[in-house]
């Protein structure tokens, strides 16, 4: 079957991780045997594709939406099912299992700070394997993975250092699907055996810095500071490992973004003030929205990059992955309201 033209595409399809989040909001965070006191609680999505996917219908798009994934049969799973149904997002990809629950994870953010601590139950995601996941059944123009080195599965390496991942990609590639991959945070060594194979079949990159830093070997934050010099470096090696158009990388300060043909992008995050952050849980995943949403509209790239970081300074309202997202015109007049940080590379304007 020949692939239809990118041009004659339309949507995004966003597979991978589907979680329900139960965001605690504590007073601190305890050292072990003591108390922290909760001070109010959230239900809340979670995961790439739930949280990517349910920003993108907030913001208002226009185009097709559709999920691949694996739920539980139980009350979570019916939950990510009816809010899929409320914002019309296709969920033909997107099964149920018996086998095991669906995933989530309690997210514990300090009141005030909003800095999170995650402890997440694997559950259903854990054995998605995504082969009824049939790329000549959709439309899509991009296909979102997300997380790597968070789906069992697909991580796995075989004795060629290859994963299902990366087979998955590729053959998104090839029914001529534009593709792109996010990773979670986890604390390992994994991050280049699992990232790497995988990048040979993207389109495009979107991760942090942390992230970027552990696939390609360099220190991006010393002593709290970004080191520009290092994420550049970063991100040079992330393309080398054969992503074919771009890397964006984000970061409380803002996004850098360099393209395969070796052009540069800054875009520092807007002002928001610490009394407007109720949680920083969703604001990697609603950047990520705003810069795909660009990138399948075909907009400037410095368009999409500021979208994604005022969608970012959208998530920051609410406790919840989802719950602050608003449409686009909403999320773009941000930057008024709240302004832009200063330049993050001194030659740079914005």
């Amino acid at each position: 079957m020949k692939a239809p033209a990118v041009s004659k595409r339309s949507g995004i399809l966003a597979g991978g991780n589907w979680i329900v989040d139960q965001v605690k909001i504590i007073d601190t965070y305890p050292q072990l045997e003591q108390l922290a006191n909760i001070k109010s609680q959230h239900q809340g999505t979670g995961g790439s594709p739930y949280n990517v996917l349910l920003d993108l219908a907030k913001l208002g798009v226009e185009f097709p939406l559709s999920g691949a994934g694996l739920v539980g049969k139980d009350t979570y799973g019916e939950s990510i099912l009816a809010d899929c149904a409320k914002y019309k997002i296709d969920t033909k990809f997107l099964k149920s299992t018996a086998d095991a629950p669906t995933s989530y994870t309690d997210v514990m953010t300090v009141q005030g700070a909003g800095k999170r601590t995650f402890f997440h139950h694997r559950g259903a995601n854990a054995l998605w394997d995504a082969k009824d996941l049939d790329f000549t059944k959709t439309k899509a123009r991009i296909f979102h993975l997300g997380y790597l080195l968070l789906l069992d599965k697909l991580d796995a390496l075989n004795k060629e250092g290859i994963t299902p991942a990366s087979k998955l990609l590729q053959a998104a590639q090839t029914a001529g699907l534009k593709t792109c991959v996010d990773l979670v945070s986890e604390a390992s060594d994994r991050f280049k055996a699992v990232a790497v194979p995988a990048l040979k079949f993207c389109d495009y990159a979107i991760m942090n810095e942390y992230e970027a830093g552990q696939v390609a070997g360099f220190k991006i934050r010393k002593e709290g500071q970004l080191d520009t010099v290092s994420l550049r470096h970063a991100a040079g090696a992330i393309l080398q490992f054969g992503v074919k158009e771009l890397i964006v990388i984000h970061f409380p300060e803002g996004c850098f973004a360099r393209t395969r043909d070796g052009k540069d992008h800054w875009q520092p995050s807007l002002k928001v003030p610490d009394k407007h952050i109720a949680g920083t849980t969703g604001a990697g995943d609603a950047f990520c929205a705003g810069v795909l949403l660009g990138l399948h509209e075909g907009w400037e790239l410095q368009r999409s990059l500021l979208t994604g970081v005022c969608a970012a300074a959208a998530s920051l309202s609410d406790p919840t992955c989802t719950g602050g997202m608003k449409p686009l015109a909403q999320v773009e007049a941000l930057k008024k309201k709240y302004g832009v940080r200063p330049p993050l590379e001194p030659e740079e304007e914005y």
